[in-house]
């Protein structure tokens, strides 16, 4: 049967659907981070579209309740082990302490000179650790919110971070292809625990078992034992690259996502595979978590993570999950659209409504004052540019790229080089985000 022939966030799963499937719905892009509380009863989102979502996995149909701060895509999330307090990531090279109760920012954690792609915490919630694409791994006292050290040593971006011994160690993966183990009281180095010969974006660490576990840019997951660093086990898919990893609460299965759309659970027992399943026909599995019932949660590039029974989950067909504007045929497309859709489709709308997206509706964008749409929470570098949106500042904006036109402002970097691409991308917004009822300037 095919389970996605439903749903609204979180409401009950027809009978013609697995039953234990949820959906949580409600963001404006995809899902780049999920976990789950302590007492299994909330869940929590990180998208693209800059929010965090903070969901009741026991009150079907409830509305989440959106963490909102960061001025760029979130990418990892995680609650505190009391639950009460909860950490987030981004592009914006911050990291955030949220109260879970209220949704109100506790602190903004700063120092990171780049992205963050993954945070960890100590089981006393007192110290958390961050991966920056900076190079560098982020630690930070949780009670008084100030930095403690920056741990260098990684020769490139940092992807992963988990504590280990009580919090007395720390590993860390990253670009480089290694995995490295600190000590957290000084700072230092204590080995390099494995060499890959591409880049590590993933760790899993059972200190139950002794082992730790990595997944890698080229396909590969690797167990290996924590002392002798000698490899236990190898559950390689052969699909690449892996973007998730994660350890169910009791230890005994550990959850693999990759770039091709597939979620891989494998037995910590023996080591063989429970199920294997494509979990999005078209697109990466981003996030993983499990609850206390052993569903898996999965982030995709889908606008919603989805909750799978692992007993019953099957493969997804292509014909249950709607294109994206951006994975339309670019032959039914003209050249303006075209662009529209690769470049802008996953951050804007061209309706009144801006549908949660990162950035704000382009609906009547001609004539209008850069940082001033009511409704949408601009950053203070654009807030305060003296720019009005037309033809000539459009051009400008995509040719020089919005770090150099919009310096500081949430846009992501990027350009489009060709005049005729700029000059059809500038015709296509000027007509199809045109509102009939308001005249364009």
């Amino acid at each position: 049967m095919r389970v996605l022939a439903l749903v609204l966030s979180l409401t009950a799963i027809p009978a013609m659907a697995d039953e234990g499937y949820m959906r949580l719905e409600g963001h404006g892009g995809p899902i780049k981070g999920v976990a789950v509380s302590p007492d299994g009863r909330h869940a929590l989102t990180a998208s693209f579209d800059n929010s965090v979502g903070l969901w009741s996995l026991s009150e079907a149909g409830a509305d989440p309740l959106w963490l909102e701060g960061h001025e760029a895509a979130a990418n990892s999330v995680l609650f505190l082990p009391d639950g009460k307090r909860a950490l987030s990531a981004g592009d914006d090279f911050d990291a955030i302490l949220w109260d879970t109760a209220s949704g109100d920012m506790v602190a903004r954690l700063e120092g990171h000179e780049g992205k963050i792609l993954d945070l960890a915490t100590t089981p006393d919630g007192k110290t958390g650790a961050s991966a920056g694409w900076d190079g560098a791994v982020g630690l930070w006292n949780l009670e008084t919110r100030a930095p403690i050290a920056m741990l260098e040593g990684h020769r490139a971006a940092v992807q992963a971070v988990r504590f280990a011994d009580a919090g007395t160690r720390l590993y860390s993966a990253g670009s480089d292809g290694t995995v490295r183990v600190w000590n957290t009281a000084s700072g230092d180095l204590i080995r390099v625990e494995a060499k890959h010969g591409f880049g590590i974006n993933r760790l899993v660490v059972n200190e139950a078992a002794g082992w730790v576990a990595y997944g890698a840019l080229d396909g590969g997951v690797r167990i290996l034992d924590r002392e002798s660093g000698e490899e236990i086990a190898d559950i390689t898919s052969g699909r690449q690259p892996v973007l998730a990893l994660t350890l169910s609460p009791d230890g005994a299965l550990i959850g693999v996502g990759d770039g091709e759309g597939h979620i891989h659970i494998v037995s910590t027992t023996n080591w063989k595979t429970v199920r294997d399943f494509r979990a999005t026909p078209r697109g990466p599995v981003w996030a993983l978590a499990f609850d206390r019932s052993n569903r898996v949660v999965a982030g995709t590039i889908q606008n919603y993570a989805d909750i799978w029974p692992i007993a019953t989950a099957t493969a997804i067909d292509e014909s249950d999950v709607a294109l994206r504007s951006f994975q339309r045929d670019p032959a039914t497309m003209t050249n303006g659209e075209r662009q529209f859709m690769r470049k802008c489709s996953i951050c804007h709308t061209l309706t009144e409504d801006g549908g949660r997206r990162a950035g704000p509706t382009l609906l009547n964008v001609f004539g209008r004052k850069a940082g001033t749409l009511s409704g949408y929470i601009y950053s203070d570098a654009l807030s305060g540019m003296d720019i009005v949106w037309n033809s000539e500042t459009l051009d400008k904006l995509f040719d020089l790229g919005p770090d150099h036109y919009t310096p500081g402002s949430k846009m992501p970097m990027q350009r489009i080089v060709r005049d005729e691409d700029r000059a059809d991308l500038i015709a296509y917004l000027k007509n199809a985000g045109a509102d009939p009822q308001e005249t364009l300037k």
